[in-house]
C-alpha cells in the first residue's frame, strides 16, 4: 500500500525557516521523481519543487528560487523540503506527491504557517 507521510510544518515567524519531511512506503521510491506541492487557502494547489529519482536534478517554481531546497535520501525513502526566508505568502499546506502510470499520489499534507 502506497503511502506518503509529510511532517515538520508549524508556525514560523516572517524570515524563518521549516525542514519538511516525506516519508515514503509501498513502492519503490528510488524510481520516481518527487515533487513537493502547496495550497493556499482559497487558491490552486501549485507545484513548489521536484526532484529526479536519483536526485542529481532539481526544479522549483520561481516563488521559492533561492530560498527553498528539494532533497531526498533513498536509504531512507525520504524527501525534504527545506524552507528558508520564509514569508507570509507562504502560508499553505505542503504536500508530497510522486505519479506512477499517470495515477498521482499524495500525502495528507502539513500545515506551514508563517505569521508573526
Amino acid at each position: 500500500q502506497v503511502q506518503l507521510v509529510e511532517s515538520g510544518g508549524g508556525l514560523v515567524q516572517p524570515g524563518g525557516s521549516l525542514r519538511l519531511s516525506c516519508a515514503a512506503s509501498g513502492f519503490t521510491f528510488s524510481r520516481y521523481v518527487m515533487r513537493w506541492y502547496r495550497q493556499a487557502p482559497g487558491k490552486e494547489r501549485e507545484l513548489v519543487a521536484d526532484i529526479t529519482s536519483s536526485g542529481g536534478s532539481t526544479n522549483y517554481a520561481d516563488f521559492v528560487k533561492g530560498r527553498f531546497t528539494i532533497s531526498r535520501d533513498n536509504a531512507k525513502n525520504t524527501v525534504y523540503l527545506q524552507m528558508n526566508s520564509l514569508q507570509p505568502e507562504d502560508t499553505a499546506v505542503y504536500y508530497c506527491n510522486f505519479r506512477m502510470i499517470s495515477v498521482n499520489y499524495w500525502g495528507k499534507g502539513t500545515l506551514v504557517t508563517v505569521s508573526s
